[in-house]
């Protein structure tokens, strides 16, 4: 079974697998893994570490909607780490900032000046699923397919931000253990 830990201090969690499921984990992770030809012995060493982003662009928590949503339409991010004391505090994304205008009969939207004033406190995700530097991408590709998640914060021995990996660092890492090749289609 998996569970989640919550840290209190920053509210994050981590997903840990119980020892049956890291038994069957090593295990596949044992077996040579191959695409059409393409051995990925290579992928399943690989590191967080290694093909992370590391100068990455935070948020704060004060910051207004109208300004998270210039920042969204200036940079091509989808994600942001909230900072707050030198640790995420959370994340906001686009889809975070897109819920906020839902209208339905039982949610009323607010004029929407009133609604550019609210922050990222407000509508930020203060749960959410990290990885540290030394996490293997084989775990993060699994967190990223099983939970549905574009990018994930990479959380040091200190609990700092350093960094953030994608999907696309991910797919990128996976090209490079492949030579190059993509495999081929039928």
């Amino acid at each position: 079974m998996t569970r989640r830990l919550i840290n209190p201090a920053n509210r994050c969690c981590r997903t840990e697998l119980d020892l049956n499921q890291r038994r069957r984990l090593t295990a596949c992770l044992n077996i040579r893994i191959s695409i059409e030809g393409h051995v990925l012995e290579g992928f399943v060493e690989q590191v967080v570490a290694d093909h992370m982003t590391r100068n990455v662009k935070t948020v704060r928590r004060g910051l207004t909607l109208r300004e998270l949503g210039d920042l969204f339409e200036s940079e091509d991010f989808n994600t942001y780490p909230v900072e707050e004391g030198g640790q995420v505090a959370g994340l906001v994304s686009k889809f975070d900032h897109l819920a906020c205008f839902i209208f339905t009969p039982a949610h009323m939207m607010p004029h929407y000046n009133d609604l550019m004033r609210r922050t990222v406190a407000d509508i930020m995700t203060s749960e959410f699923i990290y990885v540290g530097t030394d996490t293997r991408l084989t775990r993060v590709l699994q967190l990223m397919v099983d939970h549905r998640i574009r990018s994930m914060p990479v959380i040091d021995g200190d609990q700092r931000l350093a960094g953030i990996i994608s999907r696309e660092d991910v797919m990128r890492a996976l090209q490079r253990c492949t030579g190059g090749r993509a495999p081929l289609t039928g």
